[in-house]
């Protein structure tokens, strides 16, 4: 029987079950796809879990220069030395599998563009809802559609912060310690609260299914933590459950990207996905509205996608590579840089406690064109009142003019939140 000899950089949560699973069903996947895995050598700073003196590779060249292994995965995370590591095996002629989104939402065309020169395969299922076998499905399995949306809960930390948010009644700072102390979230959540780690994830997701090169730099990001429990409370009462979400969309030629704050309706799919599971709800132009839910990271779901693509790159008699102009300099159309996208928008104003108002507050946003769905008053005793609006479809800029005109209005204390609608 073949055996295809890997290496491994990294032991941290994510290397330590590769290592667990291939002990664990290395057999069965003999089985099942003919020939056998074997891990040769291990390269990492610290290991989690006991490795063979044998397989403990004392520099990078050791990986490189070996013959007999033929695919790396890289689980070191980072920028570098990851990136530095990986260029060395792709020179030496050696597939790689990789779960580093932020790696790979920033140096994708190069990283590609060094594999291609040698032959070498790329591939990085893991970077993008962990367990979930999204990318894949994107380029096997849905080949005849043109993939029009994209919304996503894919960031655990973020969606278990929310969940107990609204299921306890608690405040955010709470929440995040208690993430922090389950191993959720990591001692600076700066990646996950603030919406960096699902725009890494997005850049890689819509690039793959919008077939074009959507770089990072071009998503709108917004994270977490100005949301409090009174807005998740408001928002319940209205219908709504709050999620960070990754938005994706193709209109005509355009499309936008956006991660932030969303509320949406108590039907969606999107609504019941608790705790750190992450789901993807994308519509395509035959199969229509597709789900995909699971476990969005940890290390024995994130371990499945990694042995998926080393056994998918094993099996190729020649490696694919992204079929769209994947280049540094090609970037498609996108229009949520500009900000022009629609959405509906929940808005907070403390406002003064006299008639007219309410009034003066709508005459602003009707002049920016934009239409309320309905209002809630509430604390209105005293000198002040808490107000609720909420609008249908308006463009993002002219929102942000009317709330920069509405924010100067005498009558308005403050402008307590804004959360964007999607139905």
């Amino acid at each position: 029987m073949r055996v295809v000899q890997i290496g491994i950089m990294g032991m941290g949560t994510v290397g330590s079950g590769v290592y667990k699973v291939l002990a664990s069903e290395g057999a069965n996947i003999a089985h099942k796809e003919g020939f056998k895995i074997k891990i040769k050598k291990v390269l990492a700073l610290d290991y989690s879990i006991e490795i063979p003196a044998e397989k403990k590779a004392k520099n990078v060249e050791e990986l490189a220069n070996d013959p007999e292994i033929e695919i790396v995965v890289e689980v070191m995370g980072g920028i570098e030395p990851a990136k530095s590591f990986i260029l060395k095996m792709f020179k030496a002629g050696k597939s790689v599998v990789s779960a580093n989104k932020q790696l790979i939402s920033n140096y994708w065309p190069e990283l590609e563009h060094s594999a291609k020169e040698t032959g070498a395969g790329f591939y990085f299922e893991a970077s993008v809802g962990g367990g979930i076998p999204i990318l894949r499905a994107i380029e096997d399995s849905l080949q005849a559609n043109t993939i029009h949306s994209i919304y996503a809960i894919i960031n655990g930390t973020t969606n278990y912060i929310l969940t107990k948010m609204s299921e306890e009644g608690r405040e955010y700072g709470d929440v995040l310690k208690e993430a922090q102390k389950l191993g959720y979230a990591e001692a600076d959540p700066t990646a996950d609260v603030d919406g960096f780690d699902a725009t890494y994830k997005l850049s890689i997701l819509a690039s793959m299914a919008f077939h074009a090169r959507l770089p990072v730099e071009y998503i709108y990001r917004e994270g977490i933590r100005n949301i409090i429990k009174r807005d998740i409370g408001y928002a319940k009462e209205l219908g709504y459950e709050i999620k960070l979400l990754a938005i994706a969309k193709r209109i005509d030629n355009d499309i936008e990207l956006r991660v932030h704050p969303t509320m949406i309706p108590f039907s969606s799919p999107l609504a019941n996905v608790r705790d750190s599971f992450n789901a993807i709800l994308m519509n395509g132009s035959a199969v229509g509205d597709i789900m995909f839910y699971g476990r969005g990271a940890g290390d024995l779901p994130t371990a499945s996608a990694i042995i998926s693509d080393i056994i998918y790159a094993a099996q190729l008699p020649q490696q694919k590579y992204a079929t769209f102009e994947n280049s540094s300099g090609k970037v498609s159309p996108i229009l949520s840089f500009e900000k022009n996208w629609e959405t509906g928008y929940y808005i907070r104003l403390r406002l003064l406690n006299r008639p007219g108002t309410l009034s003066r507050v709508t005459k602003v946003m009707g002049d920016f064109g934009i239409s309320i769905s309905s209002v809630m008053q509430k604390d209105s005793q005293g000198k002040y009142a808490t107000v609720l609006f909420v609008t249908h479809k308006a463009r993002e800029q002219d929102m942000q003019n009317a709330l920069h005109v509405i924010s100067g209005l005498p009558e308005v204390n403050k402008v307590g939140a804004l959360i964007r609608v999607e139905e």
